[in-house]
């Protein structure tokens, strides 16, 4: 079977890569190994950028009605209960880059995003298509799946997140496991506040916000494990309930409270991968956590990958010409505008979660005295990641093609994909 592209991977990121491709003239497959589409966990916070990204792929307007526009972040701390600093997030932010903040419910972005992709006539939706085997040709891929199914295309899309099983045909590493654990889950929302509250404190922090129209209130609890520091590396060995509840011992009452209402049947690891220098091989590309997944600290995981689908649909339909698309132009370019974005978001996510998380009472006091004396409405520190760039592919801005299409990048002009 033939593919003129394929997409691997069923998640947000690869829907939207669909989506993105489809809205650029493509034709696309998307394969998702599981029964049906699904996301892990709950809450996503959306910044600008990410806002942006949405209304680039036409689904802002129907994830406006049952996301949450929040109107501040308050950064607390977890053991005092004190206040540290506070970002305003109302008008002035939202003028100020374009767009809103967004917390929204997982699976209401995803069905958003299917019934998207169902609705377009270029788009092919298949389950229970789980992926075995890759080869790699000069100008195709054949890819084959565990029932025996075969398709080829000449560009196949990575989207199947942090295990990838293609990322091995462009880079030979590991994810890296950072020894921290996550308990998540939402309860019913008690309250008519819409902050995104976010408690700090040595070796662990607690995330909360309302998701779903305000419905629901989602919570996220972080920490460190000291047995897999101690070498308890395998899984099921650390992280457990116990260690959950030992280590908010010392935090503040409503930290504890809202703790103990967390579910505690499942936990995850967080991980991240060191950033590499190129995500393509042929006629195969990597995106989203195939690519560049990062830690949680930034909440810009999900939001790269929304950045990712619709950088990867300008640059195909740049480079789409008599019925035919140039791939490994619009990969190149792809790489040349993302890799260095994701890059900065990978490597700036560790050191904000050793800031969260410090122990050393000098950083910490400095921590809090530097963050207090901030205004609420001081955004300079977020201009890079939230507000319109440049497009870094473009032409010299001093000899302008005219005939060139203005850049559909979020974190660029803002430009809807044409449908």
């Amino acid at each position: 079977m033939t593919a003129p592209a394929l997409v691997v991977g069923g998640g947000i990121g690869g829907l939207a890569t669909a989506l993105s491709l489809a809205r650029s003239g493509q034709r696309v497959r998307l394969l998702e190994r599981a029964g049906e589409f699904a996301e892990i966990g709950a809450g996503l916070q959306f910044g600008p950028n990410a806002s942006r990204a949405l209304d680039a792929l036409g689904v802002l307007d129907d994830v406006l009605p049952v996301a949450v526009r929040p109107e501040r972040a308050v950064l607390m701390d977890a053991v005092t209960g004190e206040r540290i600093t506070t970002l305003e997030l109302g008008p002035a932010f939202a003028q100020r880059y374009g767009y809103p903040y967004l917390v929204l419910h997982r699976h209401d972005l995803l069905a958003t995003l299917v019934r998207h992709c169902r609705d377009h006539p270029s788009i092919t939706l298949e389950t229970r298509r789980e992926v075995v085997g890759v080869e790699l040709r000069s100008d195709t891929a054949v890819v084959t799946c565990a029932d025996g199914t075969t398709y080829e295309t000449p560009a196949l899309v990575a989207a199947d997140g942090l295990h990838s099983a293609l990322r091995r045909h462009v880079v030979a590493d590991e994810p890296v496991c950072s020894g921290y654990a996550a308990y998540r889950g939402t309860v019913p929302a008690s309250g008519t506040s819409t902050d995104v509250l976010l408690w700090i404190g040595p070796g662990i922090h607690l995330m909360q916000y309302p998701v779903r129209r305000g419905e629901l209130y989602n919570q996220v609890a972080v920490f460190r494990s000291p047995r897999y520091h101690e070498g308890h590396t395998a899984s099921g060995d650390w992280g457990g309930p116990e260690e959950l509840d030992a280590a908010f011992a010392t935090a503040c009452g409503p930290v504890r409270d809202a703790v103990g209402r967390i579910p505690r049947a499942r936990s995850w690891a967080m991980f991240d991968r060191e950033p590499v220098t190129g995500w393509t091989n042929g006629p195969l590309v990597l995106t989203g956590d195939a690519a560049h997944p990062m830690l949680q600290y930034l909440g810009q995981g999900a939001c790269q990958a929304l950045e990712d689908a619709v950088e990867l649909g300008h640059r195909f339909r740049r480079h789409t010409g008599g019925g035919a698309v140039d791939v490994a132009a619009a990969y190149r370019e792809f790489e040349q505008a993302r890799l260095p974005r994701t890059t900065r978001c990978q490597t700036s996510a560790r050191p904000w979660g050793d800031l969260w998380h410090t122990e050393d009472p000098l950083v910490l006091a400095l921590r809090d005295r530097v963050l207090g004396r901030r205004a609420p409405d001081d955004y300079r520190e977020l201009d890079w990641l939230y507000a319109a760039a440049p497009d870094p592919a473009a032409p010299d801005p001093a000899a302008p093609d005219p005939t060139a299409p203005a850049p559909a990048v979020p974190g660029h002009d803002r430009q809807s994909v044409p449908s």
